[in-house]
């Protein structure tokens, strides 16, 4: 029963909903759309998925102080919006009505209405930010007479022009970077009183105007979808067949590191879909929900699991205890150590190994006797991280080796095992996102007033530079490319040896990860990694991730394949999409598992399966929680089940990309700018080949793998120039970035994601017609059989998923609407899980050899079995709209 206050509300989405369902989504030939960004209601110019300028509203107090401005965007009709917006520092609301005049123009009015006066203030309005890599093929921006805007390109062919009438109080490029442009709507003081701005963003050339993200996704009121019916306490899916030869967890022996690949030691294969449990999960969790989580955990097919934030001065308790009771990080905590080793146990059991972080954001006081303590940034309870300054702090490593060793010594009360003498312990990471190459090298700098360790800094480099005949004054810049970039290598790779040889004096006899590749690390990072046994990645991507066009940008799967050395195993221990909750999430699993599957990478690790207790007594809704996540969970186990089966083939072909030492030290490379990177994987498997350098003796020059096809330069394509979409060598994977669609399409799984709504998709036993405008749905056999012959078949669906207001589960799911045909044997049963423990019928056809699936749209269900001999379920009657009950399968 609908409330009748809601009715009317209802029915003005309904119809604002079916009036947006006629939006042309794709209309644009173009790869440069500009939209209305829903965070900020101010343009954003996209190429190709990535972003050519943003606006953001920005305001400044005295001295440059920065001020928050709340905003919240209304999508009110088909390209009709209302921006509200609320700066409390300068005490002035803002408002705005906007709005598409046509097919090259949008109007924003805004109205300013301040509520008193405020001087000496800097003032302020939006903010663009435009991507000069650009500039070579767009020009620079060029800012409009008396104050009036700016334009950007050329009046030939494309150009974009944004104009305020009337004038602004200042329009002006940021000081020596003509990449920023300054449009204020107050400078130096704010009146009392209303102001308003009308301004016009007009396009030509080949520039489209495209729908916000909820216009595509089609704007509804999600309270009117069903609530999931996830149990924390049991899983969906049951794939913990994937475990049952491997119980319990290092059976087969020790993983080493052997070229490419990690084995055990019998030299069985090691292939591992994995996930994180950080902070308060791991000392929070009661004991028995413990086990009940690695049992979960193993059903939903995870294979390796990450202790994660174990050491974070944030989390109460941690490794040490109790923060606030504890006042050094000398000694570990007898009963945290007693959590993690029932955790090590109670995953062992079930065939799931273990990932453990050596460091990964421990916080120092007065009391460890750091040398230089004083010097180094402080937090509020006046201790100080490590990242950076370990790299030159003897007293800091110690302090880190005195750690590894209680950790990895402490023998586990559970299983009678030390750390380091448990095969159970997959890998090792000495310390999590702490390079110096192109994140904390800064931090040593004269400019930072720490002048205790910017002296051993300074001394390292000076030497350094002596010894190659270097520039002395380059080598220290930490911040520039060149040789900076040989000596921070050197330096990083000098930490990561000592460490290594102090882990293998402990006895650790499993791979060792140094740090992690991350956070926009270019492959000049690389060279300090190879002292570990294995490359480790983290990689982040956003909305979109299937729509990126590898021509002109970069996505969550090129900044991993980027940390592929050849001759070396691939680890990610950290994947996600941000920020929460990404509509289209549901992809995410599937995108990165048929990649990871066609290049060989041989561990994956989502971020996270939770960093709260899981004992049900308190749950949230976040991008670190994927345990109570209808939306990751859809495809999570699809995408456990085609990893670690290997469904999807590893390339036959094979890009190596071998930069000379000029070309990798001397510029800055990443997948952001490197075409390349991203193209050659649309096709076959990418590595990158290091060369010997002879600045780093250490280095070795890779060994490039026979028949592959070597690049040099990174600026060349491997997709021409109009293209729109790819197809993987093996003819599995395939990708069309301007409809959003990626299929996989093999024996044993099937499946479409994306914008596939109002298309017709067939693969190879599985024909797709669906009206959800963005979703997935994958089938897969579960009995090892090809889809067109199982008799055991898992249908995942995955759709939007929004946490109630509170940000609380259970969330509320979006329906999938739309019709899926299935070649399979006669005789098969379609049910659901209902209440743990229970099965539900569903109706079902079979015609000529295929299954006929018929999704009404209303019922919100994730998972659905295809399944010879199913037990058949009591039900009761459903309403007249919706049918739940079926006959048996019938031709």
């Amino acid at each position: 029963m609908v409330p009748l206050f809601r009715r009317p509300l209802i029915a003005l989405l309904l119809l604002l909903s079916l009036s947006l369902a006629l939006l042309p989504l794709r209309i644009w030939a173009s790869d440069w759309v500009v939209s209305v960004d829903e965070r900020s209601g101010l343009p954003t110019l996209l190429r190709g998925g990535s972003p050519a300028f943003i606006g953001a509203l920005t305001f400044w107090e005295k001295n440059w102080g920065w001020t928050y401005t709340a905003t919240e965007l209304k999508v009110t009709a088909p390209y009709r919006y209302v921006l509200a917006g609320q700066n409390k520092s300068l005490d002035f609301d803002l408002h705005a009505q906007i709005q598409k005049v046509d097919a090259q123009k949008l109007t924003w009015n805004f109205a300013l209405d301040a509520r008193s006066a405020k001087s000496g203030v800097m003032g302020g309005g939006i903010v663009f930010r435009f991507d000069a890599a650009l500039f070579q093929e767009m020009g620079q921006p060029v800012l409009l007479p008396d104050n009036s805007g700016w334009s950007w390109g050329t009046a030939q062919g494309r150009r974009i022009e944004m104009r305020f009438e009337p004038a602004l109080a200042s329009v002006y490029f940021e000081p020596g970077d003509k990449s920023e442009v300054r449009a204020f709507f107050y400078k130096n003081t704010i009146e009392p009183g209303l102001r308003k701005f009308t301004a016009t963003l007009s396009v030509s050339g080949d520039v489209a105007i495209g729908p916000t993200t909820s216009e595509r996704f089609g704007p509804t009121d999600p309270k009117s979808w069903p609530t999931d019916k996830l149990d924390w306490k049991t899983s969906p899916v049951d794939l913990s067949f994937l475990n049952a030869k491997e119980k319990p967890a290092g059976k087969r022996g020790f993983v080493k590191a052997d070229g490419e690949q990690l084995r055990f030691a019998d030299n069985t294969p090691a292939r591992f879909w994995g996930t994180n449990l950080s902070a308060y999960t791991l000392f929070r969790t009661p004991d028995d929900a413990i086990k009940l989580q690695a049992k979960r955990l193993s059903a939903l097919g995870f294979n390796l699991v990450r202790l994660h934030h174990h050491d974070s001065p944030w989390v109460f308790p941690n490794i040490f205890g109790d923060g606030n009771v504890t006042t050094d990080t000398q000694q570990l905590s007898p009963e945290s150590l007693k959590k993690i080793d029932w955790w090590i146990k109670c995953l062992k059991d079930e065939g799931i190994y273990v990932w453990l972080d050596m460091h990964v954001e421990r916080a120092v006081s007065a009391n460890d006797n750091i040398f230089g303590f004083e010097e180094m940034p402080k937090n509020s309870k006046n201790t100080a991280g490590l990242k950076g300054y370990a790299y030159v702090n003897l007293t800091i490593q110690n302090a880190m080796k005195r750690f590894a060793e209680s950790y990895l010594t402490h023998v586990n009360t559970f299983t009678g095992l030390a750390y380091k003498d448990d095969p159970a312990i997959a890998a090792i990471l000495i310390t999590n996102e702490n390079d110096v190459t192109h994140h904390y090298g800064n931090a040593l700098l004269p400019d930072k007033q720490v002048p205790k360790h910017n002296r051993v800094y300074m001394d390292a480099a000076a030497a350094f530079a002596k010894q190659h005949n270097l520039s002395t004054s380059q080598t220290w810049r930490a911040w520039e490319p060149g040789p900076s970039q040989l000596f921070l290598n050197d330096l990083e790779q000098r930490f990561n040896v000592d460490m290594i040889q102090h882990l293998r004096g402990l006895g650790v006899k499993v791979p060792i990860a140094t740090t992690s590749s991350w956070g926009g690390n270019g492959l000049s990072s690389l060279p300090a990694l190879t002292a570990g046994d294995v490359i480790d990645v983290h990689s982040y991507g956003g909305l979109g991730q299937i729509e990126k066009n590898p021509l002109f940008s970069d996505s969550i799967v090129n900044w991993i394949a980027a940390g592929q050395v050849a001759g070396k195993p691939l680890t990610v221990t950290e994947w996600n999409n941000e920020p929460f909750p990404t509509p289209d999430r549901h992809s995410l699993p599937l995108y990165i598992a048929g990649t990871a599957s066609h290049q060989g990478w041989d561990a994956l690790m989502q971020y996270a399966y939770s960093q709260e207790s899981l004992g049900g007594e308190w749950m949230t809704a976040d991008n670190w929680h994927a345990y109570n996540d209808p939306a990751l969970l859809a495809t999570l186990p699809a995408a456990a089940l085609l990893y670690r089966r290997a469904d999807v083939r590893e390339a036959t072909t094979t890009y190596v990309f071998a930069p000379t030492p000029g070309t990798l030290f001397n510029q800055f490379i990443t997948p952001a700018n490197a075409v390349l990177l991203r193209t050659a994987m649309e096709k076959g498997k990418l590595e990158i080949a290091l060369p010997q350098t002879p600045e780093l003796p250490w280095l070795q020059a890779s060994v490039i793998p026979e028949n592959a096809q070597v690049f040099h330069d990174p600026n060349q394509s491997l997709l021409v120039a109009n293209a729109s979409e790819s197809t993987t060598d093996t003819g599995e994977l395939k990708r069309n970035w301007k409809q959003g669609i990626y299929t996989i399409n093999t024996p044993r799984t099937q499946a479409a994601t994306g914008w596939i709504g109002g298309e017709s998709i067939s693969l190879a036993n599985v024909d797709i017609q669906v009206n959800t405008a963005n979703a997935s749905v994958v089938v897969q056999s579960l009995d090892d059989s090809p889809v067109g012959r199982s008799q055991d078949l898992l249908i995942s669906l995955g759709t939007r998923a929004i946490p109630q207001d509170d940000g609380k589960p259970p969330f509320y799911v979006e329906p999938l609407a739309g019709t899926l045909t299935i070649q399979a044997p006669q005789g098969l049963t379609l049910f659901t899980h209902g209440a743990p423990g229970q099965m539900k019928n569903l109706p079902v056809t079979y015609l000529d050899g295929r299954y006929t699936i018929k999704l009404d749209g209303l019922q919100a269900s994730n998972w659905l079995f295809l399944k010879k001999n199913a037990t058949q379920a009591k039900t009761s009657p459903s309403p007249a709209n919706t049918a739940s009950i079926s006959e048996p399968a019938t031709q």
